[in-house]
């Protein structure tokens, strides 16, 4: 009989960093003084996600293991090479195609030199993978960060119409047995379904974890794990949806990213959508990743339009809908619910990246942000010095902290990783290869990078995710594959 570990019911404790990473390559940007190429409105042609109304269906709740061998290949040392900034022309390439890098031409400017990060020995072991029989591309997991640790860890991956759930398990002593095991498998009922993101929460009244998923057709799936269905789906966006999000605090609190150009926040207990982020001067190409800081009063968004947008959830307005859909009721109610519409971001920037911006999370009050360029970008808004409330709309001004640069990775839609207490960074490759960073240090040009490498993983690494511990990290490929990666005692 498969089930799940029952989720916190108390508040959500999530641990993160919070010192200031002390400076020493810092540069302030202004969009006045920079030269950016001339854009052009999107190419883009695919018809309105539509979807069938019916459940999805429960496939199997089968078990598999794999494990193999680890045999480390040498590392080699990070050779110091000059990067050219490129920047998109078009924004030609589809959504389901998302193995090719932009169309990029070189700016004639001065190049960065890039400095090679101190190599050491890996954190993560090789443990075991197993491959998902789709034969298609895996381009989302997420461990579910709410289980408790005396339980296995369990995560879920998406790729094609599927929704994967498995757990990590466990050596008991005796023998080692720590592979992956197959706990659940969602199809959808339309085929032609790509799912490109999974994110987890819980229901604040019964404790069971819920997850939600999202893709190519433009609709949220919500599932209930422990009841083995679908019990929920969102229809509103007009094109397919690249990140979801729940709120650090409140868990009803759902944000998704999509390819219409926007960003909307749903209630997934009152079933209502919020608001809906977007308009005139919000993005103006696909959404394709958005990030709520630590105390869940702030979103970053970034998108095709290699731009990145600060959105404030603690403005009156926003505030009073946020608590006025919790006890909304369609049935009590004969007027729809007042979505907010936000028009105005409260900070924007296209200095930091010189196309596609497919990942951004928040790091404390600084931002980390990557494009198809090689290298993960630290930074924040205004000057270092400026407290974030007094970063106006029309702020111009970037502080650059750090740039954490990696090899062979120019396409776009892979996206990295923390742990919980953003203490280690993890990124893979076109290659196979994951890149580790150790954040745990007060001066960034002493950060840390190590290599996971293994002979069979060569196919381009989508995304990672750490286990609530840190013990484990997970990434998923293109080859359909998931591999398990321990942290070295």
């Amino acid at each position: 009989m498969v089930h799940f570990s029952q989720g916190h019911t108390g508040e959500q404790t999530i641990c993160k960093q919070k010192e200031a990473l002390k400076l020493s390559n810092m540069t302030e940007t202004n969009p006045d003084e920079r030269v950016s190429p001339r854009e052009e409105p999107s190419a883009e042609e695919d018809s309105r996600a539509q979807s069938p109304p019916e459940a999805l269906a429960i496939l199997s709740n089968s078990s598999s293991n794999a494990g193999n061998g680890l045999e480390q290949e040498d590392e080699h040392e990070a050779d110091s090479v000059d990067r050219d900034d490129s920047a998109s022309l078009f924004s030609t390439t589809t959504t389901t195609t998302r193995s090719k890098s932009p169309n990029t031409r070189k700016l004639n400017r001065l190049c960065r030199r890039v400095k090679a990060p101190k190599m050491v020995q890996p954190l993560y072991k090789y443990s075991s993978h197993v491959r998902e029989d789709h034969n298609h591309q895996i381009f989302g997991v997420q461990f579910n960060p709410f289980l408790d640790r005396s339980h296995a860890q369990v995560f879920a991956t998406v790729g094609k119409d599927r929704v994967s759930i498995y757990e990590c398990e466990r050596s008991n002593g005796e023998e080692s047995n720590e592979g992956i095991r197959l706990l659940q498998v969602y199809a959808d009922p339309d085929t032609d379904e790509s799912f490109y993101t999974c994110a987890w929460s819980y229901d604040s009244e019964t404790g069971d974890p819920v997850l939600a998923a999202a893709g190519y057709r433009g609709v949220i799936r919500i599932f209930n794990p422990v009841k083995h269905q679908c019990s929920k789906n969102y229809i509103g966006h007009g094109h397919a949806i690249n990140e979801l999000k729940f709120h650090p605090v409140r868990p009803q609190l759902l944000l998704s990213g999509s390819k219409d150009h926007s960003l909307r926040l749903w209630n997934i207990q009152s079933d209502v959508c919020v608001a809906v982020f977007g308009g005139v001067e919000g993005h103006r190409d696909e959404v394709l990743s958005v990030d709520f800081d630590l105390r869940g009063d702030r979103i970053m968004s970034s998108g095709m339009d290699h731009s990145l947008k600060l959105w404030r959830l603690d403005k009156p307005d926003i505030k009073e809908a946020i608590e006025l859909s919790s006890g909304f009721s369609p049935n009590k109610n004969t007027a729809p619910f007042p979505t907010i519409k936000e028009h105005f971001p409260d900070f924007s920037t296209r200095d930091i990246h010189r196309n596609y911006v497919d990942c951004v999370q928040w790091f404390g009050d600084f931002v980390f942000s990557k494009s198809c360029e090689n290298s993960i970008v630290c930074w924040k808004p205004g000057k270092l010095s400026a407290p974030w409330h007094e970063i106006k709309p029309q702020e111009s001004a970037t502080t650059v902290l750090h740039h954490f640069d990696y090899k062979m990775c120019e396409i776009w839609f892979v996206r990295f990783a923390f742990n919980a207490w953003q203490k280690i960074l993890a990124l893979g490759n076109q290659q196979g290869t994951t890149f580790v960073w150790e954040l745990d240090c007060n001066d960034p040009n002493l950060t840390k990078c190590s290599q996971l490498v293994h002979p069979k993983s060569n196919s381009t690494i989508r995304q990672t995710s750490f286990s609530k511990d840190g013990s484990i990290l997970v990434c998923v490929c293109d080859d359909s594959t998931v591999w398990r990666w321990d942290r070295v005692n």
